[in-house]
């Protein structure tokens, strides 16, 4: 109710807004290994965008899952299907945190999705239930490092570990610096990067994310 009391007046307009607000997705799904004849799970798959990064290579999986906890921005993801007749993709209305599936994915993804999951770490764990042995799991999210980072990471200033989780958690978006650290624990990382993003309509403010792709073993 939550989620969709807030997305429901803008679900039409989402992707044209975040399209600049959101980095990173593309480039996950170009480095992601999507297998003829897989499956791909995406947690949090809202609108459909990211099927779209996938080119080509969607329409030789087997099946699938766009999983979602929002009525409204589905009935979006649905409507792309549709159109780009998509016969192996299904929109589910589901929780990350408790999905279930009647096989093992080959590939799951999270996009800008695991800071809306308040228990985001039990959204992780399922993937890895979820996820074949050898399956690879793709993350981009926003992040804040903390005050003394793993060497080799970006370490942020106290107003952007202080203050930015404040103002984003005002649109329930939670973000936290045991991300990667979590991530890197349960998979076996292929693939890490750090960023930082423009905030549109708010001059100086950047916005830190990463990119994590793992191997599940």
């Amino acid at each position: 109710d939550r989620l969709e009391s807030f997305y429901r007046g803008q679900a039409t307009s989402y992707d044209s807004f975040r399209r600049r607000l959101l980095p990173g997705r593309s480039e996950l799904i170009q480095l992601l290994d999507l297998p003829a004849g897989g499956s791909w799970f995406d947690m949090g798959g809202g609108t459909g965008t990211n099927l779209e990064f996938a080119g080509e290579r969607l329409r030789d999986l087997a099946e699938v899952h766009l999983i979602d906890l929002c009525p409204s921005l589905l009935e979006v993801a649905a409507q792309r299907i549709r159109k780009s007749g998509w016969t192996n993709v299904t929109p589910v209305l589901d929780d990350a945190i408790q999905y279930t599936a009647s096989g093992l994915a080959d590939v799951i993804t999270f996009s800008y999705s695991l800071t809306m999951i308040p228990d985001w770490f039990a959204a992780v764990d399922n993937a890895a239930r979820l996820l074949k042995p050898g399956g690879h799991i793709g993350v981009v999210d926003f992040h804040v490092s903390r005050k003394y980072p793993k060497r080799g990471r970006s370490r942020q200033g106290w107003f952007t570990r202080s203050l930015l989780p404040v103002w984003f958690g005002c649109d329930n978006v939670f973000l936290s610096h045991d991300h990667l650290s979590y991530l890197e624990q349960r998979f076996r990382p292929i693939a890490v990067r750090e960023g930082q993003t423009r905030i549109p309509w708010v001059p100086f403010v950047r916005a830190p994310y990463y990119l994590f792709i793992g191997r599940n073993e």
